[in-house]
């Protein structure tokens, strides 16, 4: 199983920025898909999550209204489009694929990983 994030990179506050997992190995639409960040010197923190269907999304409240969660199950991927970023969103985003009846937001639910993709947001 493999979970592959890009799209990071270097943005000015106000920017966009849209994130990409491409996941292989694993029946990707039996997974829920979740984006989680670290920020330096914080603990890895959730930010959003799609339920496999695609019907439910969640987002953690410092991002709602700005970022959306996607998945396309056809390419399995998921995607985290991030708008009106802010300096504070500065952080090395991972994407994750939780196999569960119901999904959960707790990293400790998740059972794969991605290797991250670093954002950094310039004020």
């Amino acid at each position: 199983v493999q979970l592959q994030a890009s799209g990071g990179g270097l943005v000015q506050a106000g920017g966009s920025l849209r994130l990409s997992c491409t996941a292989s190995g694993l029946p990707f639409s039996s997974y829920h898909m979740g984006w989680f960040r670290r920020a330096p010197g914080k603990e890895r923190e959730f930010v959003a999550a799609i339920s496999r269907s695609g019907g439910n999304t969640y987002y953690t409240d410092s991002v709602r209204g700005r970022f959306s969660i996607s998945r396309d199950d056809v390419k399995k991927m998921v995607y985290l489009q991030m708008n009106s970023l802010q300096p504070e969103d500065t952080a090395v985003y991972y994407c994750a694929g939780q196999f569960r009846l119901s999904i959960a937001i707790a990293g400790k639910d998740y059972n794969y990983w991605g290797q991250g993709t670093e954002v950094t947001v310039s004020s």
